[in-house]
């Protein structure tokens, strides 16, 4: 197998075995942004959403490896200033989990869609995401967290995408397959994360 399979394999496991602490950082000990950056790493439900879009976005190809990561990355912080100026949303988390199954089918049906029509879909599920972290802000001042959990989440997009790009450039059709295998296990734990 070569060191790029390789590579993306070991990730791809270990975001799929990852147990991260339910814990949060204290602002007050840690820093508003530190605890922004580490907020979406803390919950294996922010993790699959966002690597999923990267890897849908990979699948997806061309200006999708961009516009998608960053529509989710910009409503997301449309989601999070609601929610810290008070307002409500319904369903937060359900609509959260929810995000994880269906984009997780998405990507392993490798469905086709333009860029743009992509980078809706995951749009509206970013609202949510941003609520949900603006629903924890706490004490942490609202700017700072909100840039830490922005960059945490970029971060994890590219996780995403370069599994994809590893795997379908170093294995082509198999790594294609392998890809969206992973995509439909991200669903399937999302899945048994609403079941629970």
């Amino acid at each position: 197998m070569p060191p790029y399979a390789r590579i993306a394999l070991l990730a791809a496991t270990a975001v799929l075995l990852a147990s991260p602490a339910s814990a949060h950082l204290d602002p007050a000990a840690h820093g508003s942004f530190a605890a922004g950056f580490t907020h979406p790493l803390s919950g294996i439900d922010h993790i699959l959403a966002m690597v999923t879009v990267g890897v849908w976005a990979g699948l997806l190809g061309a200006r999708a490896r961009w516009l998608v990561p960053a529509a989710f990355v910009a409503t997301m912080i449309l989601g999070f200033v609601a929610a810290v100026a008070g307002i409500g949303l319904p369903i937060v988390e359900p609509v959260v989990l929810a995000s994880i199954v269906v984009i997780g089918l998405l990507a392993a049906i490798a469905f086709p869609v333009p860029a743009a029509s992509a980078a809706a879909m995951v749009a509206v599920f970013a609202v949510f995401h941003g609520h949900a972290h603006g629903g924890e802000l706490g004490v942490a001042g609202a700017a700072p967290f909100g840039a830490g959990f922005a960059m945490a989440t970029a971060m994890l997009h590219g996780a995403g995408l370069v599994i994809c790009l590893a795997l379908t450039s170093t294995l082509g059709s198999k790594g294609r397959l392998a890809t969206r295998a992973f995509a439909g296990a991200a669903a399937v734990g999302g899945l048994a994360l609403s079941l629970a």
